[in-house]
C-alpha cells in the first residue's frame, strides 16, 4: 500500500515511559482521545489492533512491543501504556481506565501529540 505522508502519517507522539519517568518536553503536549479496535483473549488480555484518528484515518498496529501500567498524572486514574509499531515507527498508546463502577465504559484510549 502506498501512503502519502500528508494524509496517512500518524501524528508524532511525545515519547513515553520509562518506569517512573516522565520525559521533559520543550513543547506543550496535548492528549488526543482516539478510537482503538482491539482483541480480548480468553484470559482478559487486551491487544490493540488499529487506531482510528479523529479525522477518520485508520492506522493498523503492526505489533505491540511493550505493555506497562501507567497512571494518568493529571487525573490520577489507573491506566496502561502500550508501545506499538505503526508504519515501522514506535508510538505510545495509552488506556485510561474508568473509575465509575458498574458503568459500561471500561475506559478511553489516547495518544500524546505536540500542540500545533
Amino acid at each position: 500500500m502506498n501512503y502519502q505522508k500528508s494524509h496517512n502519517t500518524f501524528p508524532r507522539s511525545s515519547g513515553v515511559p520509562q518506569k517512573n519517568h516522565r520525559p521533559q518536553h520543550t513543547q506543550r503536549i496535548q492528549r488526543v482521545y482516539v478510537k482503538v479496535n482491539s482483541d480480548f483473549d480468553a484470559t482478559g488480555m487486551v491487544t490493540p489492533r488499529s487506531i482510528t484518528w479523529t479525522d477518520g484515518r485508520v492506522f493498523p498496529i503492526e505489533t505491540v512491543t511493550d505493555f506497562r501500567p501507567a497512571s494518568s498524572m493529571e487525573s490520577g486514574h489507573p491506566g496502561d501504556c502500550y508501545t506499538v509499531i505503526i508504519h515501522g515507527e514506535q508510538k505510545y498508546l495509552f488506556f485510561q481506565r474508568s473509575h465509575l463502577v458498574g458503568n459500561h465504559c471500561l475506559g478511553r484510549w489516547w495518544v500524546e501529540v505536540p500542540e500545533s
